[in-house]
């Protein structure tokens, strides 16, 4: 009898197999800078203010290539030993600026959408609680958890707060998506072994071939494979 071929290798897909039909996952979760807000320029005039009161000459560019990890690793990254007064600096200034920041448009459609197909919604960020809540709660989406570096855990690009996030859901990894946009989001979300989707509107680039880059939030909802409302999408709300 002659040997068996072997499988074909699976593509990169954002859903898991269940029988014989291609189902999404139901536990889908977000980094937070670059995916559902844009904070880029509250984070170069923090880091201004980093450079001024410690005389860091260190650029914005080199501080912005490092983000998703925990500030003090992204400190010792940079070669800066004096983390903590470091972030003193960078939190004050960080919330002193936070006027200055606005969800990605079309963003809150997708939450809403996404929603409202059954999906549990959770965020795993690097920013503290203390100033990701408040700009998660100018979204007005139900989020069933959000984890940031306050928690147990070690910090991306290690799978801990996925995981955790994903205890929280409920949801399997093979029932889980994150969608990041920093190369350390996918290495996290590799080492979760949850599906993973890169955010194109956000601030960085992802890595190889392999995973899938959603352009915009509504082709998220493409690849995601839920329908996108009705009508045109407007920065708000489903109309």
């Amino acid at each position: 009898m002659a040997a068996k071929a072997p499988p074909a290798a699976l593509p990169c897909v954002t859903g898991s197999k269940h029988g014989s039909g291609l189902e999404a996952p139901r536990g889908l979760l977000f980094d937070l800078d670059g995916v559902l807000v844009d904070t880029r320029p509250v984070m170069e005039i923090a880091w201004r203010a980093v450079q001024e009161v410690h005389g860091v000459d260190v650029p914005f560019e080199a501080y912005e290539e490092n983000l998703g990890r925990p500030f003090d690793d992204i400190m010792g990254r940079l070669g800066l030993a004096n983390a903590e007064e470091i972030h003193r600096t960078y939190t004050e200034a960080s919330v002193a600026a936070s006027h200055l920041v606005h969800e990605f448009e079309g963003i809150t459609d997708v939450l809403l959408a996404v929603a409202a197909d059954g999906w549990s919604l959770g965020v795993v960020t690097s920013k503290p609680l203390a100033r990701a809540t408040p700009l998660l709660a100018r979204l007005g989406c139900p989020f069933v958890t959000v984890r940031g570096p306050d928690g147990h855990g070690r910090g991306k690009p290690a799978p801990d707060p996925i995981l955790l996030a994903l205890i929280d859901l409920g949801v399997d990894p093979a029932e889980a998506t994150y969608v990041g946009d920093m190369a350390v989001d996918q290495e996290a979300a590799r080492r979760a072994g949850v599906s993973y989707v890169h955010a194109g509107w956000g601030y960085g680039r992802p890595i190889g071939p392999c995973p899938a880059v959603a352009d915009t939030p509504r082709h998220l909802l493409h690849l995601l494979g839920v329908s996108a409302p009705h009508g045109p999408f407007v920065e708000g709300g489903l109309l």
